[in-house]
């Protein structure tokens, strides 16, 4: 393996990184320099210096390994989010390193959670920044290179089949090349015209823009302490939910619909699955929030229930309430769908709903043979006929996703948190969700947590992100050989 080629890749991603940092320091400035400025252009100028060096000193590469391209991959994402802490140990505050590192792992792998208390105080440059890391990361940092440097030429498909898990890739029927630009006019589309339409609901054009970029993102930073709540605007949430529901189904499905293509969002199987459970959650809740008193009217009770129950689903994390005060019952189903969130191929994290409906299917089939031993069946999935490896991978996924959740919450409660904020901090942390329950609840965040455990929860937000087998198997030391 040719580390001076993954060095070079990662450098081009360090300069993407490097701009969005500029045109933070760029809006600090306009801000009448705010506080902002100079940790933002300072560390704009480091990290434009990491990405420089590689890319003067290492010569180009024709072809890279698919060693090479996973290396590359999970490079990016802990040097993006090294180089993102740069702005926040400068300015200071709240941040201390293991904060600092937290709130950039958690915005570049759009968890989402934060540990700042107080949100507002922060420089408009720096809210920028945070909103940035989750944009950045909602299509992948490596994407970004891959757009902005046609100049790889052929190493794009290795770098995004890396980038695109296997389930992702069912429903992009297309070259890998076009795959690229698939994604950046989906996203690039979603952020300008949820910018728009927030502003037009009555948000300035600076918080417009942070939430559009945070929503499209499916990341959950907000401008605000009170998250969403603040503005007490059924337009305004009503904007965000179709923007986290878009940004968490397949881009390739949102393309396709809009190209009038017959692989659409009306006709996939996934996607309906994922509109049913949206569906029969948000009204169980709100029954169930109604029925107790939570909400005096069952208005109030569906639309409370309805943007909860997606922001967590699509692993956004805005919050409009304080869920910790709902019925056992309504904070079971909001787990649920923290643990199975939304669709491949989106910026969002989790199980994801393509896997759960495989494995439904890989049940159903095995009922049908013990039934029927000499019985063939295949699994298909809109249309697309699943081999056995790939059942098998989703198995052996949901097993493994389990088992972090299970081992992160043995750890949180080893060091002295309660079962539910443990357990909901795990399934926050690895699913991308961001808010969990308890002391990590919609209304708070991960400022009073261990500094050890804010370390595991960042861990796995990485893993989460990665989808877990890309940043495991860089812990084996046969594998880099």
């Amino acid at each position: 393996m040719r580390f001076s080629v993954i060095l070079r890749y990662i450098g081009t991603v360090m300069l993407c990184v490097s701009a969005f940092m500029a045109v933070s320091a760029f809006i600090s400035y306009m801000d009448g320099r705010d506080s902002g400025y100079y940790p933002l252009l300072l560390s704009a100028l480091l990290t434009l210096l990491l990405g420089l060096f590689p890319m003067l000193f290492v010569q180009k590469a024709d072809t890279i390994t698919n060693k090479e391209g996973f290396s590359i991959v999970v490079g990016s994402w802990i040097l993006a989010s090294v180089v993102g802490m740069f702005p926040y140990l400068i300015w200071g505050g709240e941040f201390s390193l293991i904060n600092a590192w937290f709130e950039s792992v958690s915005g570049f792998t759009t968890t989402g959670a934060t540990i700042l208390n107080d949100i507002e105080a922060l420089p408009q440059g720096l809210l920028f920044w945070r909103s940035a890391t989750a944009w950045i990361g909602g299509v992948g940092v490596v994407m970004f290179a891959l757009v902005i440097l046609p100049s790889l030429g052929t190493n794009k498909m290795a770098l995004s089949s890396v980038e695109l898990s296997s389930v992702a890739k069912d429903n992009y029927r297309y070259r890998t090349q076009i795959i690229v630009r698939i994604l950046l006019i989906v996203y690039v589309g979603l952020t300008v015209t949820t910018t728009l339409l927030l502003k037009l609901a009555g948000m300035r054009w600076f918080d417009a823009l942070n939430h559009a970029m945070s929503v499209c993102a499916t990341g959950g930073f907000s401008t605000k302490n009170a998250s969403i709540g603040f503005y007490d605007s059924p337009v305004i949430e009503l904007i965000l939910m179709a923007a986290m529901i878009l940004a968490s189904i397949h881009f390739g499905l949102i393309y396709a619909t809009f190209a009038r293509k017959p692989n659409n969002i009306f006709r996939s199987e996934v996607v309906k699955t994922y509109f049913s459970i949206i569906a029969v959650c948000v009204v169980a809740i709100a029954i169930s929030i109604y029925a107790a008193g939570i909400y005096p009217t069952v208005w109030s009770s569906l639309r409370q229930s309805a943007f909860q129950f997606i922001s967590v689903i699509s692993t956004t994390g805005f919050a409009t309430a304080d869920t910790n005060l709902w019925t056992p019952f309504a904070i079971v189903l909001l787990i649920f769908g923290s643990i199975i969130c939304a669709c491949a191929g989106s910026t969002s994290g989790g199980i994801k709903v393509d896997r759960l409906l495989l494995f439904a299917k890989v049940f159903a089939a095995r009922l049908k043979l013990q039934q029927h031993p000499n019985a063939v069946i295949r699994i298909r999935v809109d249309g697309i006929l699943q081999d056995e490896s790939q059942l098998h991978s989703v198995v052996v996924f949901i097993v493994i996703y389990l088992f972090l959740i299970l081992a992160g919450t043995v750890v949180n409660t080893m060091f002295g948190l309660d079962l539910m904020t443990g357990f909901s901090s795990a399934v926050a942390c690895i699913g991308n969700v961001g808010p969990g329950f308890g002391q990590v609840g919609s209304m708070s965040n991960f400022a009073e947590i261990p500094a050890v455990l804010k370390l595991q929860d960042t861990i796995l937000m990485l893993m989460g992100r990665l989808e877990i087998f890309g940043f495991i198997q860089l812990l084996f030391i046969k594998w880099w050989r």
